[in-house]
This record gives C-alpha cells, structure tokens and sequence, in this order.
C-alpha cells in the first residue's frame, strides 16, 4: 500500500446475501449514445443475470481501475454487467465514452440505490456527502441474489479472481 494511506475499515452493513432478493430500482441507464429510465427486473428479464457493481466517483484511480479491470475479464455470456454510481446521466456518459467501457452505468446521485442494498459509505470530513461503498452483487433471474461481495475497508479491491473463479461466471 502507498506511503500515507491508510485502510479505513467501513462499518457493519445489513446488504442483501445470497440466496435474498435483491431491491428492484428504476434509474437513468447510460451508455455511450443515450439514457433512459430502466430497472433491474427490466434488465434481469431481458439478460436473466446481472452482475450489478456499485463504484466509487467516476474518475477516480479506484473506479478507472476497477472499471478496466473488469472489461479485461471473459464474463460468461448469459451474465450482463452494469455500474451503479453517484454521477449525473452526462458524467457517466463522458466516462463511458472515454475510458471505451463497454457497459452502462446507473445514475443514482441522491445515492438512493445504494441506501436501499446497505452499501452507503459517508464521506470522512464532508457533511451530508456520500458514495457507494465498492459492493458487486450477482442477480439471477428472479432477482435473487447469487453472489455478493461488500467492501469491509477502503481501499478495498473486488476479489475479481474469486469472482471469476465461480463457475457461474468463468466463459467456458
């Protein structure tokens, strides 16, 4: 770890496990070309799996890594992969055309997603500000939750092999 940063180990959280179902929620989803209203059941209904990954600010070294980091990964093909993160539709769609990620993002900025799957970290030293904490939540088709992994301290990085590594997600 770089001199001068220090883990910062984030409180309990009551998040979705698997085996629950995960909170439906209608956002902004933004690609490249567009935004529109859409919802996790659309999106489990139209995909049947939905790798859903809450992240960081855009822009910061953590989600430009992260964000990298899985676009290099051979996903099965049956598993979609969307952001879910604080930024406007017009943040995240810059972001998205840029950094030539290849999946949409969610606009959540009042953090409401967040809140409702308990991954709400506060940002030390700025009243009323927060972000997600980096959680990933695998959603099978009836919304239930097959995987799921929350940050317990920042900087945290996904446990990207041991995701990978399930048999679920591994192209074969």
């Amino acid at each position: 770890m770089p001199a001068g940063t220090e883990l910062v180990e984030f409180p309990p959280t009551e998040h979705p496990t698997e085996g629950e179902q995960a909170p439906d929620f209608t956002r902004p989803l933004v690609t490249d070309e567009y935004w529109e209203d859409a919802s996790l059941s659309d999106l489990v209904a139209e995909d049947g799996r939905v790798l859903v990954v809450f992240f960081p600010l855009n822009w910061g070294g953590k989600s430009v890594y992260w964000w990298d980091e899985l676009q290099g990964r051979d996903w099965a093909p049956d598993v979609s992969v969307v952001g879910v993160g604080i930024s406007q539709p017009f943040d995240h769609q810059r972001f998205i055309e840029r950094r030539g990620l290849e999946y949409p993002l969610f606009s959540d900025p009042g953090n409401d997603v967040a809140e409702r799957y308990g991954v709400v970290h506060d940002l030390d030293g700025m009243a009323g500000i927060s972000e997600p904490r980096p959680a990933m939540f695998l959603v099978g088709p009836d919304r239930t939750v097959e995987y799921a992994w929350v940050a317990s301290e920042w900087p945290p990085s996904p446990p990207f092999d041991d995701l990978e590594d399930e048999e679920r997600l591994a192209e074969e």
